[in-house]
């Protein structure tokens, strides 16, 4: 892979949660007058941060927002839970581990990427060819992760099963780095890591999750804040699908200032924002397809025994009020 790998990933992922603006948790809060925002470099609501358009909405209020940058799902979740975050993003499997921990966090939520932007990976000269002959290979991808479930779901549809690879876990940078050297033999990850290997002529992309796994994402709020701001997560929404709709309608201008934001080249940003079925403004509240998703994958993560207990995902899902 190119210079990219190692330099740039630590460089979108961080190597740490930035916690200067995070607050000790509450048990009760005042009437809001801040929204503490989670983010990861990506996406619409890094678009928002840049714009400033969740100031703008709320600055009438006399609402502030703070935003806290982390480096993946799992930590942002652990603050969420805990009452130091009200909003943030995720993927589809962390939050199965923040319930299982019984985190204070409801799936408020939804948007939705591209499978095709998540892949197994291997080396262009590497004897794997077909997904059954990834059996008794080293597989990475970083354990609680969307990555995670592509693995579970694309190793099935070879004939195959986790016990079958061996895994390791690592986080992206680290993955990024044993994948050039050759101490892993394949990668399961998502874009941009996608779309640059793609770009790469000593990189083969083995199979997507186009048709196996769907894309499935989810904007979480902690619970206190869900059942007393109910209204302000509405609007968040509104703009947050403002801001999307825009940005997917001009992708010339949206390219430049999301590569400017990730460190992504530009060519590659582009590439995973026309993905297949990629839409930055498909922003809503859960939806009933997005809810069934998210059992039947704890369902599946249960029985594999990858968490640890069954979990009602219903249990912990916010619904707005009916006006």
């Amino acid at each position: 892979m190119t210079d990219f790998s190692r330099r740039q990933t630590l460089a979108l992922f961080g190597g740490a949660v930035v916690a200067s603006t995070l607050t000790l948790p509450g048990i009760t809060r005042a009437a809001t007058t801040t929204i503490r925002i989670g983010w990861q470099k990506g996406g619409v609501l890094a678009l928002a941060k840049a714009e400033g358009a969740l100031e703008k909405r709320f600055a009438a209020k006399g609402v502030t927002i703070t935003w806290s940058e982390f480096s993946s799902g799992p930590p942002l979740l652990e603050a969420l839970g805990a009452g130091a975050l009200d909003f943030g993003p995720t993927g589809d499997v962390p939050p199965l581990f923040a319930q299982a921990a019984r985190g204070n966090l409801v799936y408020a939520g939804t948007y939705k990427g591209s499978s095709e932007g998540s892949a197994i990976l291997v080396k262009a000269d590497s004897p794997i060819k077909t997904i059954a002959d990834l059996k008794g290979k080293k597989l990475a991808f970083k354990r609680g992760s969307s990555a995670h479930n592509v693995a579970v779901k694309v190793l099935r549809k070879g004939g195959l099963s986790l016990t079958d690879v061996t895994l390791v876990d690592l986080a992206p940078p680290d993955a990024a780095a044993a994948f050039k050297n050759g101490s892993i033999d394949a990668w399961s990850i998502w874009d941009p890591y996608t779309a640059v290997a793609e770009a790469d002529p000593q990189t083969l992309v083995l199979t997507t999750a186009q048709g196996v796994v769907d894309s499935w994402s989810y904007f979480l709020a902690n619970g206190v804040f869900a059942k007393e701001n109910g209204g302000l997560i509405l609007e968040i929404f509104d703009e947050l699908a403002q801001v999307g709709k825009r940005a997917q309608a001009n992708l010339d201008k949206t390219v430049p200032a999301l590569s400017a934001i990730t460190g992504v080249p530009e060519d590659i940003t582009r590439k995973t924002l026309q993905r297949t079925g990629f839409n930055l403004g498909d922003v809503g509240t859960i939806s009933d397809q997005a809810i069934a998703y998210q059992q039947a994958l704890a369902d599946e993560f249960f029985e594999l025994k990858i968490i640890p207990k069954k979990l009602t995902i219903t249990d912990v899902v916010w619904r707005p009020k009916a006006s």
